[in-house]
């Protein structure tokens, strides 16, 4: 058996296992007897429960929602989350591209204003079809179809790969697997439940980027301070809020401070950790207030380690 046929094998038998989740129900998809997966109907309250696996942050859960069927002049879902701080999460965290506008045609989702096809519907073994997902370009298969799973892999130039399943008996993926060109897992998004008719409010935070960095066994008596500018997001206006993401460890003979201050010295964030001490995977929001801030991260002992993410997020809600 090749390479490629042991590995269909392998993520089909952990298909056929995912199926067997206790919840799952059909979804409006359908596979015919010729082998071919057609795009399946969403309705309003449709949801997921997925695990989102990362090398550098811990595995959170998140249960995705339909949250609307009229984006995009009603040719679009927008796929939203159950949880507020989950939404958060996501948005500064930016590991879960299947948030947001997902096309009613071949469920795309949106990639910087573009739908990208990371679907390519109705689905046959040999299919193969290009998108962009992660800013890489990606040149998809399909690899196997059998019952209602649908095993595609996509490529790219640097030998990053994509696997996933897409099952037409839960309306959306039963698994999802990002390895780079050294083989390191970069995401895995794994289907833990799904079902039907969700009630309550749901989230969806549009984040950007407003400053990222990590520092690890800096030395002695380090500082470092750095200047962003947070201006508005560049096609809906004013951030609502800008959230932050922390890991910090000090060894026992360590500290770190954490400063953020805007252009007029006041402190909108302000950490120490002594040592021994560590805080791994804080989430918090700061008011926003455009301008120039100062982030100032100061190091005594050589092992220490801060992770410091920060975003701006705009917030929609639905009540279902």
């Amino acid at each position: 058996m090749g390479e490629s046929r042991a590995l269909a094998l392998g993520i089909l038998i952990l298909a056929s296992a995912m199926s067997g989740c206790s919840g799952l129900t059909e979804n409006g998809g359908s596979s015919s007897s010729s082998g071919s997966i057609e795009v399946p109907s969403w309705e309003l309250g449709d949801w997921w429960l997925y695990t989102f696996s990362t090398p550098d942050y811990s595995d959170d859960t998140a249960k995705l929602v339909v949250a609307s069927t009229s984006e995009e002049d009603g040719t679009a879902y927008m796929l939203a989350i159950s949880s507020l701080t989950e939404a958060r999460r996501h948005a500064v965290l930016n590991h879960n591209p299947f948030l947001g506008r997902i096309t009613h045609e071949g469920l795309s989702a949106f990639e910087n204003g573009e739908s990208q096809p990371v679907l390519s519907f109705p689905m046959e073994e040999g299919d193969s079809w290009t998108f962009t997902l992660f800013a890489i370009e990606w040149s998809a298969s399909v690899i196997d179809v059998s019952g209602s799973s649908s095993i595609i892999a996509a490529t790219s130039v640097d030998d990053s790969r994509l696997d996933y399943v897409f099952d037409s008996e839960v309306g959306f993926f039963s698994s999802f697997i990002w390895k780079d060109s050294t083989g390191t897992e970069q995401l895995r998004m794994m289907l833990s439940d799904r079902g039907q008719g969700h009630t309550g409010d749901v989230y969806f935070v549009r984040g950007g980027d407003l400053f990222g960095n990590t520092w690890e066994d800096t030395g002695n008596d380090f500082e470092f301070r750095d200047s962003f500018l947070v201006s508005d997001h560049p096609s809906d206006g004013e951030w609502d809020e800008m959230i932050y993401f922390i890991d910090a460890e000090c060894g026992s003979g360590s500290t770190i401070t954490l400063t953020l201050r805007d252009h007029l010295s006041v402190s909108a964030l302000e950490r120490i950790w002594g040592p021994g001490s560590s805080e791994m995977g804080t989430l918090g929001t700061i008011p926003y207030p455009s301008g120039e801030y100062t982030l100032t991260a100061s190091f005594t002992g050589g092992s220490t380690f801060l992770r410091v993410k920060v975003a701006g997020g705009i917030t929609q809600s639905w009540s279902l």
